[in-house]
């Protein structure tokens, strides 16, 4: 009797304390579309939840929040209970753990990378990954060199160097982020990105204008280089010319708008 327990003992599925739900699933397989059937559905759903919190919390460890596997859990969960066939002699929790569980791998897949990474890269990190812990278990603490992951990943040496670049790009690294190793005690990634010099800015503009100023009649040009470039005041060019102060004024205005006009229909065309 003992002897029969032990084994009955030794048996156990891990989700042995699952609810009994055979008799929904098999009226759920007769039962026609409709408000009746959802309804059904969902309690056989609630009865599930604990089991796909289980599952979800094996993988939350990983850089994702435990609620946001446990909705990805729940939605695998779903699918297994529409999909799910009793007439299949299955029993749901061995349908429904798979499901399950290759929810939480494909969420991991297409929503954790920093960037749009190619499946096939994807699959080569999870093999180096897998390759490089077997081989990381000796005493001495030496990493496995590419060669060796590659041979015990079975790839070549290229697509082993794939797969450590993808495993070492996992995450995006912030542009806050503190870059260590400095004279200074470190300084951030953004201080190493080149920023916008207005001065390019400047020389596009005056290689812009400089045909059109060209153009201009000879009062009009010795007036803007008296005014942006010898940096007179109106008074002064006035009185170098000979006109008033104001006439200064009007062609200074007419003459800056005419030109600004010209190099934004240039640019516009």
């Amino acid at each position: 009797m003992h002897a029969s327990r032990a084994r009955r003992t030794s048996r156990r599925h891990p989700h042995d304390d699952a609810p009994d739900t055979r008799e929904a699933f098999l009226r759920l397989a007769t039962m026609r579309s409709g408000p009746e059937k959802n309804a059904l559905r969902e309690e056989v759903v609630t009865a599930w939840m604990p089991m796909a919190a289980r599952l979800a919390r094996q993988y939350r460890d990983r850089g994702e929040h435990l609620e946001d596997l446990e909705q990805v859990a729940h939605l695998g969960l779903v699918k297994a209970v529409i999909r799910y066939d009793p007439g299949q002699g299955t029993a749901f929790e061995s349908y429904a753990v798979p499901t399950i569980v290759g929810e939480i791998k494909r969420h991991f897949r297409d929503h954790t990378w920093g960037m749009h990474v190619p499946r096939r890269v994807q699959e080569l990190r999870n093999r180096v990954r897998v390759a490089a812990n077997e081989l990381s278990t000796g005493i001495d603490g030496r990493g496995p060199d590419v060669a060796e992951i590659a041979e015990r990943a079975d790839m070549t040496p290229k697509e082993a160097r794939d797969g450590l670049e993808a495993l070492n790009s996992y995450s995006v690294l912030s542009l806050d982020a503190e870059l260590s190793g400095t004279p200074d005690g470190g300084y951030s990634l953004l201080d190493t990105v080149g920023r916008s010099d207005p001065g390019y800015d400047r020389v596009v503009d005056r290689e812009a204008v400089r045909t059109r100023l060209r153009q201009l009649p000879e009062r009009e040009q010795q007036i803007l280089y008296l005014r942006f470039f010898g940096g007179m005041t109106q008074s002064r060019i006035a009185e170098r010319i000979g006109i008033s102060q104001m006439h200064v004024s009007r062609l200074l205005t007419r003459t800056c708008s005419r030109l600004r006009r010209e190099v934004e229909a240039g640019s516009a065309g």
